[in-house]
């Protein structure tokens, strides 16, 4: 039943000729809501340079509602703690298994609490690190060494790791990355063009691998 409400939503945003982006609301206290220029900045990269349609509004879904499944693409960022109730458990693995998609970026502190959930909603499927060759490194911009560095902080290697199913990619965790602060205005992080470039292009890799595959 659910399958088929994500692909009438899917069917009517496709001939409306726009679809939108959700931001996804979480409990555990981690502020879900940081980063809030970003994923509209990436919408405007992505029209003006991919030819995209998307929908300059971004919604707020909570992982518990049904209306997930009226977004093929869910951001998820944060500092600190995830929870994941029953109910959010069971929506979001069928939003996921259904065709929809969840890129969760790590904005620094979210890691340690999102493993932990992240083994309820998949218990029989663990992260893989995605190969520097993997085409979402190369769908738009080429990014040759993977998933690029935007903000040191303590300066370990970024890590682009997914969940599979059935072959096709459901779940992308950016890490040590800080994609989405290299997508928020300038006078936000007051981060050079350059770097808030390489950021959006790989925003816009993403965006573009989603809706090819």
């Amino acid at each position: 039943m659910r399958k088929m409400i994500l692909i009438i939503f899917l069917l009517i945003a496709t001939y409306s000729g726009a679809q939108q982006l959700a931001v996804l609301k979480y409990n555990g206290g981690g502020d879900w809501y940081s980063n809030p220029t970003a994923v509209p900045n990436l919408i405007t990269y992505c029209n003006d340079n991919l030819g995209t349609n998307l929908k300059k509004e971004v919604a707020t879904v909570e992982a518990s509602s049904v209306d997930i499944f009226q977004y093929p693409f869910i951001h998820m960022t944060g500092h600190g703690n995830v929870v994941f109730s029953v109910t959010d458990i069971e929506n979001l693995r069928n939003y996921l298994l259904s065709g929809g998609f969840l890129h969760i970026d790590d904005n620094y502190g979210m890691e340690p609490y999102l493993n932990k959930e992240l083994i309820k909603l998949f218990p029989q499927k663990e992260l893989i690190e995605l190969p520097a060759t993997h085409p979402i490194f190369n769908i738009f911009a080429q990014f040759p060494k993977g998933l690029p560095k935007i903000h040191e902080h303590e300066g370990n290697r970024p890590q682009a790791k997914g969940l599979f199913h059935e072959g096709r990619l459901v779940l992308l965790f950016t890490y040590e990355s800080d994609l989405g602060d290299g997508w928020e205005s300038p006078e936000v992080h007051n981060d050079p063009p350059e770097v808030r470039k390489k950021a959006l292009d790989m925003g816009a890799n993403i965006i573009k691998y989603v809706f090819s595959n």
